[in-house]
């Protein structure tokens, strides 16, 4: 290849990597912003809360993967005069410009993987507890987990007390009117007491202890951080009320506990033994103190 052919190919290429890294910033932005246009779009906050827990971290990859690839062609701008034509200069500054786009791109995966759940964690809270309004136009009540078990039926019950499912009952006290909204259970993704990331996941159940009759009654799950590995187990116990059991019961409108995620309880015995418990209301910690008897759960 001349001295011609080589300053031909050098203007080709610096032209092609200014091009691709305008384009790829541009397509950044514009993946961002038809991101947060759809997401306003959506009308009701449950299926905002839908949307975002499904797609969100999936699009803010891709503007990362398009900033990564943006910053490839930069570094393929660097040194044109100086480097000339396609020699070993050449393919180093592009072999530096791979290595650039693939560690801007990894450390955002990492990023999305373990510190972004908390602050979409915090999200997705905000759109699951905002204001609901009935078809009347009146401001509806969020029920806390005791009244709302009178508006569920028997099977959605039976997915709450294994925190596999978890339901939101909304009412307008005016007209009676009743929304229930279905979310995934909280062990989906806990957050780590040692690192504290929402990383925290169920890898396996097991039934510990049963009824006379043979019926499951408590629950032991195992967990693991995904992040720094921190395992720890929880043991739940099964409520076996039937519908009827509620039948009777007139709800009663109280202020919601929203804002408490979880409540933990570390006991140490004076032999040395520890036990960790986790609830998810405070009636629930309550009751639990009153029937406590470290000897049977050591």
């Amino acid at each position: 290849m001349d001295t011609q052919d080589e300053l031909a190919f050098v203007d080709g290429w610096y032209n092609f990597m200014l091009v691709s890294a305008i384009v790829c910033v541009v397509m950044a932005v514009v993946v961002f912003l038809v991101y947060h246009l759809k997401v306003s779009l959506i009308r009701t906050y449950k299926d905002k809360h839908d949307y975002v827990n499904a797609r969100e971290i999936k699009w803010v990859n891709w503007v990362f993967v398009f900033l990564g690839i943006s910053v490839a062609c930069v570094i393929n701008l660097y040194g044109k005069d100086e480097i000339g034509g396609p020699g070993i200069a050449f393919f180093v500054r592009f072999f530096f410009s791979i290595s650039g786009a693939t560690l801007i791109i990894y450390i955002a995966s990492l990023i999305l993987k373990y510190y972004y759940p908390t602050p979409l964690h915090k999200k997705l809270r905000k759109f699951r507890y905002a204001p609901r309004t009935s078809s009347a136009g009146n401001k509806m009540k969020l029920l806390s987990e005791d009244e709302e078990d009178v508006h569920l039926n028997e099977g959605m019950q039976a997915e709450e007390n294994i925190f596999s499912i978890d339901y939101d009952v909304w009412i307008d006290e005016k007209t009676q009117e009743v929304r229930i909204e279905k979310y995934q259970g909280h062990l989906i993704s806990l957050q780590c007491n040692n690192c504290g990331f929402y990383t925290m996941k169920v890898q396996r159940e097991e039934i510990v202890e049963r009824t006379e009759d043979g019926a499951p009654k408590e629950l032991l799950k195992h967990y693991q951080c995904s992040y720094c590995k921190n395992v720890r187990a929880t043991q739940f116990s099964i409520s076996h009320k039937e519908q009827e059991d509620y039948k009777h019961v007139k709800p009663k409108y109280r202020k919601s506990s929203k804002n408490i995620e979880l409540i933990k309880i570390d006991l140490h015995s004076a032999l040395g033994g520890k036990k960790s418990f986790e609830f998810q209301s405070i009636e629930e910690v309550q009751k639990f103190l009153n029937e406590f008897d470290f000897d049977k759960v050591s």
